[in-house]
């Protein structure tokens, strides 16, 4: 009977291991692969923090250097403070934009609106030479005057350098569909020289003279540095995002 027992025991037992295993699978496995799993999970874990170590640090160093550049910028030449008039015209800045907006009326009829880009180009000098170059930048500004008459005005595309401004076309600007074969009339240098006196002293007139490119040389190198300021603190703040 006590070997009956004892030979019972063993069967039950022998029986009952496969559970056992399935409950635990690491029960049953050599030893050297149990170290292997580990080994590996190790390595991936530590793979893993070193990657977002040095991506951290990477982000770290670019606003580092963004910061210090904003630093040197705000400290040595800091901009300043742009002015909302410019005789009798009213400046619309427009932030993150490369353009501003003068606009004022003339008389009764008259709508003025003049649009001016940042620089757009720069021209060298009579003496610039290989190891000295010296250029002046450039500016283009758009005079728009209309009338009161629905969809009508006249457009005059100019230039602005350091201390003067050059007319280079005008048309009549229309908002009916125009063909693109109508004609535009001549290039402005092509006119007779009086008619482009009389054109000149049109504009200035209504306040569009060289004082104006005086103006908008000394307005945009003050609005180029803010948006640079600007545009570096976008960059900033999108790295530094997680």
């Amino acid at each position: 009977m006590a070997r009956f027992v004892r030979c019972l025991r063993r069967t039950v037992f022998s029986n009952s291991s496969p559970s056992i295993a399935i409950r635990n699978p690491t029960i049953g496995l050599p030893t050297n692969q149990n170290r292997n799993f580990l080994i590996i999970g190790r390595c991936l874990s530590s793979g893993s923090y070193v990657s977002e170590m040095q991506k951290s640090a990477f982000q770290g160093n670019i606003c580092r250097l963004i910061r210090n550049e904003i630093d040197y910028e705000l400290n040595h030449s800091p901009p300043l403070q742009s002015p909302s008039s410019f005789g009798p015209f009213i400046v619309e800045e427009r932030p993150g934009e490369q353009w501003i907006s003068l606009k004022r009326k003339y008389g009764e009829k008259e709508d003025i609106k003049v649009e001016a880009t940042m620089f757009d180009r720069s021209v060298p000098t009579s003496k610039s030479t290989s190891t000295e170059p010296e250029f002046v930048l450039h500016i283009t500004f758009v005079v728009n005057i209309s009338k009161g008459i629905p969809g009508e005005s006249l457009e005059i595309m100019c230039s602005a350098w350091p201390d003067n401004i050059e007319i280079i076309n005008l048309r009549i600007r229309k908002n009916t569909n125009s063909s693109p074969s109508s004609y535009g009339g001549p290039e402005f240098e092509e006119l007779d020289d009086e008619l482009q006196d009389a054109l000149y002293q049109f504009l200035e007139e209504r306040g569009i003279s060289d004082e104006l490119a005086v103006f908008l040389h000394r307005y945009m190198k003050n609005k180029s540095k803010v948006e640079y300021v600007r545009w570096m603190e976008s960059v900033k703040s999108y790295v530094e995002q997680n």
